[in-house]
């Protein structure tokens, strides 16, 4: 007899499972090879991309600023929230290895989470940092020290990798029942608990409750930074100089934050295993990566001319 996903029943037999199958998509089986390629492509860019910005910040000593900083944090943060996923979807389409443990399967999902809430958080701590250096230019090097930024970014981790620690407990703790199979190409919460044989009521509102402290909070940050940047740069008399304070110094992550939230906004009201929330998934960091190159080597190129 099949239980019914999310409802109890005292006739369930519960057995302690060891793997699932990461079954992927039904409709999907027949393009193997052409999901196989896209996401080969979509590794390798990534990484080479970020990784490029990664270490020429590093080792070049003039873009040791906050905002080159927080642009390091931002592609190793996408380099590790690409690895976490598209190695074991290679692996599965390449060499058909779509078991994956029940411990990998939650450290997978523990991953994929404290990424997203990461990238989240720093968003808006690279939001703040741009209101500073364009509403108070001159207290700029003051405010936004060695220290601070630095603090400012360990903040984005620790808050990033404790949000989910919750929602990962609660999952693990769900007695799961039945099918093993997981209709998805990565081990997240929502497929998980449609194995679960439980109330999940607590589960949900946690998730639910996580969710929305991070996103409203780092969404409301990044709205009233810009803001305040906005009319900022409103007072500008000359449109040459309005362009030339907004551009540099804020257009590839206004970019960013729009490539980032938006998609999210309509990926929200999709269910968590559906081809657009996967897509979203997967193309937001190549996006993002795309944008940081194009943008910041002008940037980079401007930097030195200073130096």
């Amino acid at each position: 007899m099949k239980i019914p996903c999310n409802q109890f029943s005292s006739n369930a037999t519960f057995t302690h499972l060891t793997d699932f199958i990461l079954f992927g998509f039904p409709g999907l089986k027949n393009f193997n090879n052409l999901l196989s390629c896209a996401l080969f492509c979509i590794y390798l860019f990534t990484l080479s991309g970020n990784g490029f910005i990664f270490f020429l910040v590093i080792f070049d000593r003039h873009l040791h600023t906050p905002m080159y900083f927080f642009v390091c944090n931002l592609s190793f943060i996408d380099m590790t929230y690409t690895s976490v996923t598209i190695p074991k979807m290679l692996a599965k389409f390449l060499m058909n290895l779509d078991t994956i443990s029940f411990t990998a399967c939650f450290v997978q999902m523990y991953l994929f989470l404290s990424l997203g809430a990461t990238e989240c958080i720093l968003l808006a701590v690279m939001a703040y940092d741009r209101y500073i250096a364009i509403c108070s230019p001159l207290h700029y090097q003051t405010i936004m020290t060695r220290q601070l930024y630095i603090i400012l970014s360990m903040a984005a981790w620790c808050g990033g990798f404790a949000a989910p620690i919750a929602v990962t407990f609660l999952a693990l703790n769900v007695p799961y029942c039945g099918s093993n199979i997981l209709y998805h190409y990565y081990c997240d919460n929502d497929p998980l608990l449609n194995l679960a044989c439980a109330d999940l009521s607590l589960n949900i509102a946690v998730g639910s409750s996580c969710g929305a402290v991070v996103i409203l909070s780092s969404f409301s940050v990044i709205l009233i930074s810009y803001t305040k940047i906005i009319l900022t740069i409103l007072r500008i008399s000359s449109k040459g100089g309005r362009k030339k304070t907004f551009l540099p110094t804020c257009a590839s992550h206004f970019t960013v934050v729009s490539i980032f939230f938006l998609p999210f906004m309509f990926v929200c009201v999709r269910p968590p295993g559906s081809l657009p929330h996967l897509m979203w998934t997967l193309c937001c960091p190549c996006y993002i990566q795309y944008i940081n190159s194009h943008d910041e080597s002008h940037n980079i190129q401007h930097e030195k001319q200073r130096h």
